[in-house]
C-alpha cells in the first residue's frame, strides 16, 4: 500500500511540474506539512504535558529579589525568604576574546535580564481589518514593578552565595557541577597590514 501511495505521489509531482502547476502543488504541500507538523506537536504535547506540579519558581524569586536590590531596598532583598532549598551553581564570565573576567558560586540560579514578573503590555498582537488599519483601543503598555517602561539589556543576572548581585551581558559558562578554569585559552586575532612605500 505504501509503495502505491509513494508511486502515486511521484507521478502527481511529475505531472504538476510538466504542466506548469508546480506553484499550486507547492502551496498545497506546504499547507499539508504545516497541518501535519501542528498535529505532531499537539500529540507530543499531550504525551509529554507541561508540568503542573511546580509549586515554586526560582526565576520569580530572583526577579523579586532583584526588584528590591536595584531599587535601593537591599535589606528586603537580603532577607527575602525562599520556600525551597536553593541549588548552587558555578559560573565563569568571559570576554569576547576568551579571557576570564571572574568566577562565582551562584546562589540559586542564573536569570535573564529580560524575564519579568508581569507582562509588558495588555496585547501582543494588533488586530487589522480588511483595509489594513488596526482597530480597537491599541496596545496598552504596562510599567515594570518599579514604574519604568522599556527593555533591559540582553544578558543575565544572579546572586552570589555571599549576597552580592552580578549582571553580565557577555559570554559565560554555567553548570551545577563545581569547576574552576585556571588556564583560560585566550583567542588572539592577528591583523596584517601591507607596508606602503611613500
Amino acid at each position: 500500500m505504501k509503495k502505491k501511495i509513494s508511486l502515486l505521489m511521484v507521478l502527481c509531482m511529475t505531472i504538476s511540474i510538466l504542466t506548469g502547476c508546480a506553484d499550486v502543488s507547492s502551496n498545497v504541500d506546504t499547507t499539508t506539512d504545516i497541518e501535519k507538523t501542528t498535529e505532531i506537536g499537539n500529540t507530543l504535547s499531550s504525551n509529554q504535558a507541561t508540568p503542573t506540579d511546580i509549586d515554586y519558581s526560582l526565576e520569580r524569586y530572583n526577579l523579586i529579589k532583584r526588584a528590591y536590590w536595584v531599587n535601593g531596598q537591599r535589606e528586603k532583598a537580603n532577607t527575602l525568604p525562599c520556600a525551597i532549598e536553593k541549588p548552587l551553581g558555578y559560573i565563569v564570565l568571559f570576554t569576547e576574546s576568551g579571557s576570564v573576567i571572574n568566577q562565582f558560586v551562584v546562589d540559586g540560579k542564573v536569570s535573564s535580564l529580560n524575564s519579568y514578573l508581569t507582562p509588558d503590555s495588555e496585547f501582543y498582537e494588533q488586530k487589522y481589518g480588511s483595509n489594513g488599519y488596526s482597530y480597537g483601543d491599541g496596545n496598552a503598555w504596562l510599567p515594570d514593578v518599579d514604574g519604568s517602561y522599556g527593555e533591559n539589556d540582553n544578558g543575565i543576572f544572579f546572586f552570589t552565595v555571599d549576597g552580592k548581585y552580578v549582571e553580565w551581558t557577555g559570554t559565560y559558562l554555567y553548570s551545577d557541577i563545581p569547576f574552576t578554569i585556571e588556564n583560560p585559552v585566550v583567542k588572539v586575532e592577528a591583523q596584517y597590514y601591507e607596508e606602503k612605500n611613500i
